[in-house]
């Protein structure tokens, strides 16, 4: 398989899902099914969309929103609206210049950018766009190389880091399998070196060998580990893929400034709970005591707000800056991203929250089915 060729702007999309008709029709069957792909059946991905469409939101009236305001604080970073990107690998092979045209676009756009591990532009090379950055890791077996990848991302400048707790194995993919997908040649992760950072290799039965993520993943991680890295930085520290009340209660208790309520976007272990419906338990759980994101099938300026409204600080925003950027490069994320501020817009006037803080006094409800 060869990379992506630069495609050229997508034409006049007026939402999220024009750009993803744009971005299917403009990738390779196995690249998309790469973005879109969930495990298993796909059950925890279906519902992730499935959650967020049960919940219908009650506006208030007369409440002069002449001029609404998406300005939000996330993280201790200024966003101009309640998004961050969230941390997705391999992005070259969408477009040559992967994460740095995401990043640039996340600057115009005045939201956060998180720079993924498996990144295929290193750390201070996004660091050049100028765009508030987070870091993401993964728990190595070698906490060295844990360690001097949390030392670049400090030095590039990072204003928080973000540990992805839900991934003790990669979980089963099955279109990747069945598509015997692998990265073409010229994208890698780009933090490592070249042995660690080369795709893993198909067995003759097809499947992927496991060993390559055995190798690089610890399923041993616990809470003490957790502890560690929190005295190791003085960066806002994000613990993502958390849905259980008692893990956010704990995530408090070690020391998390924030927490991501997230099923890996339906990618980890299907039949999880749709991030939505874990999100109320969780923020009950700890109450002000940290900032809770949410992850998982925002596709609309309405969705944040739902996600608002039951309890979120703010979204990460994951496959539609994929779509954009497969669609149009930079032009293309720096679209999603600006139509999605223009539905937040819209929302909150018709809502009727002249601030997105006001989202809090929001009712949703649900149909009867």
């Amino acid at each position: 398989m060869t990379s992506v060729p630069a495609p050229g702007p997508a034409s006049s999309p007026m939402c999220l899902a024009d750009l993803a008709r744009a971005a299917e029709a403009a990738a390779p069957g196995a690249v998309w099914d790469f973005i879109e792909g969930g495990s298993g059946r796909e059950l925890s991905l279906a519902a992730n969309r499935a959650a967020l469409d049960a919940l219908y939101l009650v506006p208030r009236v007369l409440r002069d929103v002449a001029r609404p305001d998406a300005g939000s604080r996330l993280v201790r970073s200024s966003a101009r609206m309640p998004v961050a990107i969230a941390p997705m690998a391999y992005q070259r092979l969408l477009h040559p210049d992967g994460e740095l045209a995401t990043a640039r676009a996340a600057k115009t756009a005045g939201v956060p950018f998180t720079v993924p591990m498996f990144s295929s532009v290193t750390v201070e090379r996004v660091a050049e766009s100028g765009a508030a950055l987070w870091f993401q890791l993964y728990w190595l077996r070698d906490r060295g190389v844990t360690a001097d990848l949390l030392d670049r991302a400090e030095a590039a400048g990072c204003r928080a880091v973000i540990l992805t707790v839900d991934v003790a194995r990669l979980g089963r993919r099955l279109r990747d399998l069945r598509n015997g997908f692998s990265l073409p040649n010229g994208v890698r992760a780009a933090h490592f070196a070249e042995e660690r950072a080369s795709a893993p290799r198909r067995l003759p039965d097809g499947s992927l060998d496991v060993r390559h993520y055995v190798d690089t993943f610890n399923p041993s991680v616990t809470w003490s580990d957790v502890a560690w890295l929190r005295e190791r930085t003085r960066l806002p520290l994000v613990l993502k893929g958390i849905l259980a009340p008692q893990d956010a209660t704990e995530a408090v208790t070690t020391g998390a400034d924030a927490i991501v309520v997230s099923n890996h976007g339906g990618r980890q272990l299907d039949g999880a709970l749709p991030a939505i419906e874990a999100l109320p338990g969780v923020r009950e759980a700890v109450g002000d005591a940290c900032e809770v994101l949410l992850d998982g099938g925002i596709r609309s300026g309405i969705d944040v707000l739902k996600s608002l409204a039951r309890g979120a600080s703010g979204v990460l925003l994951g496959r539609p800056v994929l779509h954009g950027l497969l669609a149009g490069g930079e032009d293309g994320a720096e679209r999603a991203l600006s139509l999605l501020r223009d539905e937040i817009d819209d929302a909150l006037a018709l809502v009727g929250c002249r601030h997105i803080g006001d989202t809090a006094e929001l009712r949703l409800t649900r149909l009867p089915v």
